[in-house]
């Protein structure tokens, strides 16, 4: 007679301190803004691996290069707005997308991503691993991080 154990299966459940991580550029060159901060989101998150666990941060690193040649399809360069309070009355900023890409378009994909992301502590320590940057250059090539196409 077997024992009891021998006819359950286990599931290994993964946290942050065993995990391999992984670096993964992104050239975002003539890719659409939303549909790549999903799949950015998806890989910060950790859903690409079989070792996704939905309440621990078991992403991989996640470096984007040229996000200045990103692209907004329709109308949105002239009608999507990006709104911050300054906290003092009457202190709503509003900046139209046109303008935002011009001046940092950082932040453009780092708010993109940051809207598909878990709330809370369990986000923030997702969004760290994300590093944008202008221009196709990078600090990171120590990492040795591979390049990952996105655009399907």
């Amino acid at each position: 007679m077997q024992s009891r154990d021998d006819d359950q299966m286990k599931t290994d459940s993964f946290n942050h301190t065993n995990v391999d991580r992984k670096w993964v550029v992104v050239d975002m060159a003539g890719l659409t803004l939303g549909r790549v901060a999903t799949r950015i989101a998806s890989i910060l998150r950790g859903k690409t691996k079989p070792t996704f666990t939905p309440f621990a941060d078991v992403g991989d690193f996640v470096v984007v290069v040229n996000s200045d040649k990103l692209v907004l399809t329709g109308a949105k360069l002239q009608q999507k707005m990006y709104r911050h309070h300054t906290t003092y009355p009457g202190g709503l900023k509003e900046v139209v997308a046109e303008k935002q890409l011009a001046k940092d378009s950082r932040e453009m994909v780092e708010r993109a991503v940051k809207g598909m992301l878990p709330r809370g502590p369990l986000g923030r320590s997702m969004l760290r691993k994300l590093k944008v940057y202008k221009g196709a250059e990078h600090p990171h090539a120590a990492q040795q991080p591979s390049p990952v196409n996105l655009s399907r």
